[in-house]
């Protein structure tokens, strides 16, 4: 059954075609644009798959470009029973990947994209070659008093009023993670407000939210794993001036993945949205060199 397309949405912003999957959580909303090598782009809250247009658009002339909008975003649907942990949504991931058949992948994370996307690769390394890391994090948040406050006010009575009733999340949250608020235009900033028009729509906001904190046990799990990819390509491109995500999360990443090529940006928490072009840039270089290896290691028999 074809979806009929938002009429807020903007085409000329987001000039790709509309793809959906039946899963058991729900109908999944993603695009598939291109050919050759897969890039697999998750993103975390509020946003979806719109974050990556501008990578989308510049990559999918060289590459397979797939972005997915997880259950309860984007155009997706929000389903209020789903149970919307970051664990759930990296399940969903995982059917989603093997509905397609997807390999040779290379993950694009940010924000909850990244314990969501990250799990998945950990459990499937078969599946994934390369790691693209932008602002997000994959240990335990539970000792980190910033979070301690968030976790108490989306937990409360109000917390949840407000943002089920407000749209507080895209509405608020996102402006202020914009370190160049002139990025965020109100055409831009519209198609990430308008997926949530009512209380009905906002609950995977809400949950993603409150598994801040109450994730934290299963991120940690995660971070305990990820000396498998000591030895995988790994890029981290971050935003330095990301109010939410600090400097010192990139500091751990560094620690966890030494082997990873940093690139930073005078960017808030949205570095796709402030750093389009640069970010584009350095994902295409780092496929151009995965390439580059696989092939030198096919010729060598390696």
């Amino acid at each position: 059954m074809k979806q009929q397309t938002p009429l807020w949405l903007d085409e000329s912003l987001y000039p790709f075609s509309h793809r959906y999957i039946d899963l058991p959580s729900g109908r999944m909303h993603y695009v598939d644009e291109g050919r050759g090598d897969v890039l697999l782009f998750v993103h975390g809250t509020p946003a979806w798959s719109f974050l990556y247009r501008e990578q989308i658009k510049t990559l999918r002339t060289k590459y397979r470009c797939i972005a997915v909008d997880h259950i309860g975003f984007g155009l997706s649907d929000k389903p209020e029973d789903f149970d919307g942990t970051p664990q759930a949504h990296s399940a969903n991931l995982a059917l989603f990947v093997e509905k397609l058949g997807l390999t040779n992948i290379t993950l694009v994370v940010h924000d909850f994209g990244g314990p969501i996307g990250l799990s998945f690769a950990l459990s499937h390394p078969e599946k994934v070659r390369n790691l693209v890391i932008l602002n997000t994090w994959l240990w335990k948040t539970s000792d980190n008093p910033d979070v301690q406050k968030v976790d108490k006010v989306v937990n409360s009575r109000l917390g949840k009023l407000i943002y089920l009733h407000t749209n507080f999340s895209p509405s608020i949250l996102m402006e202020k993670s914009f370190h160049d608020k002139s990025k965020l235009t109100k055409a831009i900033h519209l198609h990430y407000t308008r997926p949530f028009p009512n209380k009905a729509s906002r609950w995977g906001l809400l949950r993603l939210a409150q598994s801040l904190l109450g994730s934290s046990d299963w991120y940690e799990e995660q971070f305990k794993q990820l000396h498998k990819w000591q030895h995988k390509t790994a890029l981290i491109l971050w935003g330095t001036e990301d109010q939410f995500i600090k400097p010192a999360f990139l500091d751990k990443w560094k620690e966890a993945l030494p082997q990873a090529t940093v690139r930073t940006f005078d960017a808030g928490h949205f570095v796709q949205e402030e750093s389009s072009k640069e970010v584009s840039d350095a994902i295409d270089s780092l496929m151009q060199q995965s390439q580059f290896s696989l092939a030198s290691n096919t010729f060598t028999g390696a």
